[in-house]
């Protein structure tokens, strides 16, 4: 939704198209770093608990955001936003898992697919509510309208989700102690940096990779040593296929993201399209993951739809090489429905296989690492997208992306093929 407040935004706080963008990449930036933190928290005070805080963070940003008197504070609104929403994703995961294990289900297939629907109808809602609320209302309503999200979800909430267990009661230092503190601050700072280098590759700040590489081997030193990790990188080191997974979901969101803006920059620059056509002509592209979505995880397909996934981004790549400024709609209707193919499989699949190859007690912070992983494909997007393109969105650019895109369909193609770890269906 903010996408649509961002010019006036600017024209309000006299600041220009970096300074505003900085509102999007504080929201991936944060998000990457809480949720593994969210799931750790969960897994110490229990996940109704940490989704309820969460919600309160939220409503705060709401507040702050509405009433902002500087865009410093907008940036505040939009972290405590990235915050908040960051324990929705790791604590759901964790109150299905511990309600499928206690009746014995195995995996809740149409509950994950659920999961992939609600993502992808944000996508399909996403900009033409915020359009609405923009025109109507002004920037300001796209923070005030997460105060009645909040209130309305922290009440469901209350309702409908069952009571946590008693925590047991221990000292400060005892809490401090399980939270992992230091590997708290080792993880952000790790991320963080990797997420600055990746994010500038077109000016690469090359002194940020050894730091990267220093950072993530100090936490990897201190979390095998930590006797409550926050990362439990034993286990994460010994569990090859749900590396593979992760390294999946890293390249098929660089995928996703790559192409969703770098076709919508392409339509508006070259073929000239206004933001509306283009608008309309992704819209099947999200259309067809959600039934696609539905019809994998009724019948809790992993393995094919993995494959599949894979095959249409080769097949998508395929159609970008011929694709000229002169193409027809028809010809960019299809190309956006083989990505609602290859993000229909990939989005549930993927879940699915972190579901089964994650233990019940990691499933918190392994789902909050699924996320930091797909937001590290998501900054690394925009890197690809200026780098291909270049000062302009132009048809060689495009091409250039195309090689890019059938590329990561090959690696995908190639980790699920030969990983024989992947089940070809889910348990039930």
């Amino acid at each position: 939704m903010l996408a649509t407040g961002l010019v006036a935004i600017g024209l309000d706080f006299h600041t220009g198209p970096g300074q505003t963008a900085t509102l999007i990449s504080v929201l991936y930036l944060c998000s990457a770093i809480m949720q593994p933190t969210m799931g750790k928290l969960s897994t110490l005070f229990g996940p109704r608990r940490v989704f309820l805080s969460g919600i309160l963070i939220l409503l705060a940003a709401g507040i702050i955001g509405a009433t902002a008197p500087s865009f410093g504070f907008l940036v505040v609104s939009r972290a405590l936003i990235g915050i908040g929403t960051s324990a929705a994703y790791p604590t759901a995961m964790s109150l299905v898992r511990k309600r499928a294990d206690s009746v014995a289900m195995g995996v809740p297939t149409r509950v994950l697919g659920n999961f992939s629907i609600a993502s992808q109808i944000t996508v399909v809602f996403g900009l033409p509510l915020g359009g609405v609320l923009a025109g109507a209302f002004g920037w300001r309503a796209l923070f005030f309208v997460n105060i009645p999200l909040a209130l309305v979800t922290f009440v469901l909430t209350l309702i409908g989700v069952a009571k946590d267990e008693p925590v047991q009661r221990k000292g400060r230092l005892k809490v401090l102690f399980a939270l992992d503190l230091p590997g708290i601050l080792l993880f952000a700072a790790s991320i963080t940096s990797l997420l600055i280098f990746l994010g500038s590759l077109a000016a690469p700040i090359w002194w940020l990779l050894p730091v990267v590489v220093v950072l993530l081997a100090g936490l990897i030193v201190w979390e095998r040593r930590a006797a409550s990790p926050l990362v439990d990188v034993r286990m994460l080191g010994a569990n090859r296929p749900l590396q593979r997974t992760y390294i999946r979901q890293t390249l098929v969101a660089l995928g996703t993201y790559s192409t969703l803006y770098g076709t919508s920059q392409w339509m508006e620059q070259s073929r000239h399209l206004d933001p509306t056509s283009v608008g309309l002509i992704l819209l099947p592209l999200s259309g067809l993951s959600i039934v696609i979505a539905r019809v994998v995880s009724g019948r809790g397909w992993i393995r094919w739809p993995l494959i599949l996934g894979s095959v249409a981004l080769l097949a998508a790549a395929g159609v970008m090489f011929t694709i000229t400024s002169e193409a027809s709609i028809l010809v960019l209707i299809g190309m956006s429905l083989l990505f609602g193919f290859m993000n229909g499989f990939s989005g549930f699949a993927n879940q699915a296989a972190l579901y089964t190859q994650a233990p019940a007690a990691e499933i918190a912070v392994a789902s909050g690492l699924y996320r930091t992983f797909a937001y590290i494909g998501a900054i690394f997007s925009s890197s690809l997208i200026t780098i291909t393109f270049g000062s302009a969105a132009t048809d060689a650019g495009f091409h250039t992306l195309a090689w890019v895109m059938a590329g990561i369909g090959v690696v995908v193609l190639l980790l699920t093929v030969f990983d024989r770890a992947i089940p070809r269906v889910a348990a039930k």
